[in-house]
């Protein structure tokens, strides 16, 4: 592999620009590592915010949405810096308000930004969000966020350039029910109701590892917050909260990627890093669709069997099939034998990523109101769609263009279990999530080349 551009040289925020040209064919083999999960490392930053001293965040992961929040603490007057290898120290204790011209050219893409309102309200007194951008993957409304903070007494303005939060009298403890168990809306009242005066209670909360993982944050900071299996927790508001030092729970949604990625291409992929218990549903997936997989004390071992398996997939909130696991698992099933059929619940236009797939050979129908079909489990939603994958079919290269995070990586798996040479663009957008992508197919024998 001769790369014609460095990844470090990369820029630090997804930009149109990049390519990879692919040549196909060969099976992924060796070891990567993954680190802290992007869905905690990023919350955990923010959280910093609340404390009255320091913290340190280990396992960090090299990511770009990492790089934005960062920037985005910095327009703040937080102090960050790399204390060790994967380790940031966070100090609050200069905070200050930053300008909404600078939140804006800082956020990117990212949507970030609305969970700094909780923080910033109780350490400033306001906040301001942007225009929000993310992954094009479907509607993710930031209405719940909005409800909640009203909920504990904030004013929301909007304005031509984004959204304007004060609380002038204070934030109260409230009795909040989510409309949906939404990650961000989760995340949104833990950090707005940890120094809100007075208790809140949550219900029909997200239960996600990266959830549990930053109430063990917060607890970390002198927060009292329980909860119960039935998705309601409860958050007692504290006067203040100290710093933090915390090892980031690792990235499942990277470990099933790869693990994907040796289903894809006849591979033998060991993810260091890599925990049973936080991806027992997707190991069982895993198997069913002829997977292979050798659980160690360090990590996991991932490989195809004899013969990949068709399977029907429901996606949901954990502990259900992250949507997230999805779309490289469907690269697999292209060659599985038989039809396999993929319920996205989560995101309305998550299967838009397919069209490339047939472009380089797949058999996928995708419906768009989504298939009643008997034994579902997940209760159907008005938005959800359906994948059917008819295969084996062989793959082969194809001119693509990446679409949102998963959808990248999915189709740079695609390319590299086909037959021929693929050019793959924008893979920028990928380094949103995956740290080191470059180095780690570098690692697993990928043949490719890097453009732009």
């Amino acid at each position: 592999m001769e790369s014609l551009v460095s990844e470090s040289s990369m820029p630090a925020t997804p930009v149109q620009g990049h390519s990879l040209v692919i040549r196909g064919g060969r099976p992924l083999s060796g070891t990567v590592d993954v680190k802290g999960a992007k869905n905690l490392a990023t919350k955990a930053m923010v959280a910093a915010l609340l404390g009255d001293s320091a913290s340190v965040l280990r396992d960090v992961p090299d990511i770009s949405d990492v790089w934005v929040v960062r920037s985005l603490l910095e327009a703040h007057g937080v102090r960050v810096d790399a204390v060790e290898d994967g380790a940031l120290r966070l100090d609050p204790s200069g905070a200050v308000s930053a300008h909404m011209e600078e939140i804006d050219a800082h956020a990117g893409a990212s949507r970030i930004p609305i969970l700094f309102c909780g923080p910033l309200l109780h350490l400033l007194g306001q906040a301001f969000i942007p225009d929000l951008g993310g992954c094009r993957i479907g509607d993710r409304p930031i209405d719940f966020h909005l409800d909640a903070l009203r909920a504990f007494g904030a004013v929301v303005e909007k304005l031509p350039t984004g959204i304007r939060l004060s609380a002038p009298g204070g934030l109260r403890g409230a009795n909040i029910e989510l409309p949906y168990p939404s990650v961000g809306a989760t995340e949104q009242v833990l950090l707005t109701a940890v120094r809100a005066q007075g208790t809140t209670e949550l219900r029909n909360a997200a239960i996600e590892p990266e959830i549990m993982d930053l109430i063990g944050v917060l607890q970390k900071m002198g927060a009292i917050i329980s909860y119960e299996p039935n998705r309601v927790v409860f958050i007692e508001g504290v006067d203040r909260l100290s710093g933090y030092d915390h090892r980031c729970i690792f990235d499942r949604n990277e470990a099933a990627s790869w693990a994907c990625a040796a289903l894809a291409t006849d591979g033998d992929i060991f993810v260091g890093g890599a925990k049973q218990q936080e991806m027992l549903t997707f190991l069982n997936v895993y198997r069913k669709a002829g997977g292979v997989f050798d659980i160690a004390e360090d990590g996991i071992r991932f490989r195809r069997g004899p013969e990949l398996k068709p399977v029907v997939v429901e996606t949901d909130v954990h502990p259900g099939f992250m949507t997230d696991w999805q779309q490289p698992l469907i690269v697999a099933l292209t060659q599985a034998r038989g039809t396999s059929v993929v319920h996205e619940t989560v995101y309305e236009n998550r299967l838009g990523f397919t069209r490339a797939l047939v472009q380089m050979g797949a058999d996928i129908v995708v419906h768009p109101q989504g298939i009643d079909a008997p034994g579902r489990r997940v209760p159907r939603r008005k938005l959800e769609q359906a994948a059917v994958i008819n295969g084996p079919t062989p793959l082969h290269g194809a001119d693509v263009q990446v679409p949102d995070l998963r959808g990248g990586y999915s189709y740079v798996i695609a390319a590299l279990a086909a037959e021929g040479e693929s050019t793959v663009r924008n893979i920028d957008i990928i380094r949103r999530g995956y740290a080191r992508f470059l180095d780690k197919l570098t690692a697993l024998g990928a043949d490719f080349d890097v453009l732009g």
